[in-house]
């Protein structure tokens, strides 16, 4: 029988969320619930609600989530109730042919639930990325719970379900920074500063931060930025080669995801050398590139998707991490609120005033 929970809704394209009656179902084959215990408000989320993603109104917004499993349908053996877990948005299939070449980080086949959660008219939800963590309680594909360590809060451990996750990985796993490396991170809102945060745990030497925001220049730094640049004032490329001998960066993250950010992000890296964009671009934006350029400065261009990570692998990895005291998760949450704090966590968000704001349930 459906359960009546709050969820947080974006009706229309544009307009404000509200706070609503969601119905969630019970679990059907392959699927759990889980009752929510804490939810980042997320650049995602504020593109559902701008119509960024696609028009399929009305979301049920949030997706980077912690909580427990409250029940199981059939066939559920990698999670049960009582379980803490971490949502994902990548309950990889193991059969896709990214899968099946060993590289499911790629999956073109990933899990969601089949049921529909509704409003109380019976009108389906939209969950963002199959996950609707702005509620209660939500129902996932059991593929989308990750199971972790219960002594991370959930304010902490949610983080890891998208943009902190990007930025880790992306420095990590897509980049593949290593010790003695030159980095550079342009844009340091919360996936840069996680970006910056795994060139640090990798054992970069060097890690620039650029930005036009002193402010979130200061933020960088609190999680490993040896130099910053402030771009309105410094070209970058030349600060960046300044601060590298002269070549550029090994490794040159885009966090940003603009076309003069990846023309920095191109310059600025050394010979050979290598580009992750990570930062998400809009479907209208084209770039220009010497070809010659491309050619002679080889290395490679790489996108990062999620941080190109395995949530089973990498998820228990940095919650350890961050138990051990060698991972400053909690610096990422710049306040907690309740479900009736998203909207003006969106226009604080928009403003560059937080890093996460994090709603608490």
């Amino acid at each position: 029988m459906a359960e009546r929970v709050r969820g947080v809704v974006a009706r229309e394209k544009g307009a404000p969320v509200t706070l609503e009656t969601v119905l969630v179902p019970d679990p059907g084959p392959g699927e759990a619930k889980v009752k929510v215990q804490a939810c980042g408000v997320c650049h995602t989320d504020l593109h559902y609600r701008e119509g960024g993603i696609n028009d399929a109104f009305p979301f049920l917004l949030g997706h980077e989530a912690a909580g427990i499993v409250e029940s199981v349908g059939d066939g559920v053996t990698e999670v049960a109730p009582g379980d803490y877990v971490i949502l994902n948005w990548r309950a990889v299939c193991g059969e896709c042919r990214a899968c099946r070449r060993g590289r499911p980080w790629y999956c073109f086949s990933t899990h969601n639930a089949v049921q529909p959660m509704t409003l109380e008219d019976g009108t389906p939800l939209s969950p963002a990325l199959g996950i609707g963590a702005f509620a209660d309680k939500t129902l996932v594909a059991a593929g989308q719970c990750t199971k972790v360590d219960p002594k991370a809060p959930p304010q902490v451990a949610g983080l890891l379900g998208c943009g902190v996750m990007a930025g880790l990985g992306a420095a990590i796993n897509t980049g593949g920074v290593g010790r003695g490396d030159t980095v550079a991170v342009i844009g340091c809102g919360g996936v840069g500063d996680a970006a910056i945060a795994g060139a640090r745990l990798a054992g970069a030497r060097t890690i620039i931060a650029v930005d036009v925001d002193d402010r979130k220049l200061a933020w960088a730094k609190d999680f490993g930025a040896t130099h910053t640049v402030n771009s309105t004032s410094s070209d970058p490329v030349e600060a960046i080669r300044g601060l590298t001998d002269g070549f550029g960066a090994d490794v040159v993250i885009d966090a940003v995801g603009r076309p003069e950010t990846y023309r920095t992000a191109f310059f600025a890296r050394d010979l050979a050398g290598t580009v992750v964009l990570v930062g998400v671009p809009n479907p209208t934006m084209t770039i220009e590139l010497p070809l010659i350029e491309v050619f002679g400065r080889g290395g490679s261009l790489k996108s990062s998707w999620y941080g190109d990570c395995l949530p089973s692998r990498d998820f228990p990895t940095m919650i350890e991490l961050y138990l051990q005291g060698r991972l400053p998760l909690e610096r990422f949450v710049s306040e907690t609120i309740g479900l009736d704090g998203v909207e003006a966590a969106f226009e604080k968000m928009h403003h560059g005033d937080v890093l996460r704001s994090v709603v608490v349930l």
